[in-house]
């Protein structure tokens, strides 16, 4: 018991580290998380509620957040033209840019043995499982590892959604993902 609440405490501080290091510029933490997941989500899996509920965080937050980073050039806004409530976001370049920026942390993993990093990212993807299926949350996972998703010669097929996919959308984090 003492070992876990251990570790609970290692990854608190290291994700306090790591968001104390998104300050910076006119961007808060939230902004940066925000910038980071929509260089890593597919076209499927950019609305504000999807984004909300890949951080953890309310719908109404998310909302004062699309609406800090679209004035401040940092994401475009897009309607639906099947259904104007819909709507999505797009990195523009500058926020493309911050979203591959490196910190301290990305730095520290990229020192990390590759064996060793293996291991942690099994580790850890398993705790999140964990912790998502407790709290019913959705896992996000990547587009090619997804039951829906098929190899095709241009990059793939998502047949939940009836959508070709280019070769990078299938790297991406996907809302709809379901681990196979």
């Amino acid at each position: 018991m003492e070992q876990d609440l251990y570790i609970r405490e290692l990854i608190n501080r290291l994700a306090r580290l790591d968001a104390a290091t998104a300050w910076g510029g006119d961007l808060n933490p939230t902004q940066r998380a925000v910038l980071e997941y929509l260089g890593r989500a597919n076209r499927f899996s950019r609305s504000p509620s999807h984004v909300a509920e890949y951080l953890g965080t309310t719908r109404g937050t998310m909302s004062q957040t699309f609406k800090s980073l679209t004035q401040k050039g940092y994401v475009t806004e897009h309607r639906s033209t099947l259904d104007k409530r819909a709507i999505s976001f797009e990195l523009t370049q500058t926020g493309k840019d911050i979203a591959i920026a490196q910190n301290a942390l990305t730095g520290a993993l990229a020192d990390f043995p590759g064996g060793e990093k293996d291991r942690l990212l099994e580790s850890l993807r398993a705790v999140l499982g964990d912790v998502l299926s407790h709290n019913r949350g959705r896992p996000f996972g990547i587009c090619k590892s997804c039951i829906h998703h098929e190899t095709s010669s241009n990059g793939g097929y998502c047949t939940l959604l009836a959508e070709p996919l280019l070769p990078f959308e299938t790297d991406q984090i996907c809302f709809e993902q379901v681990a196979t």
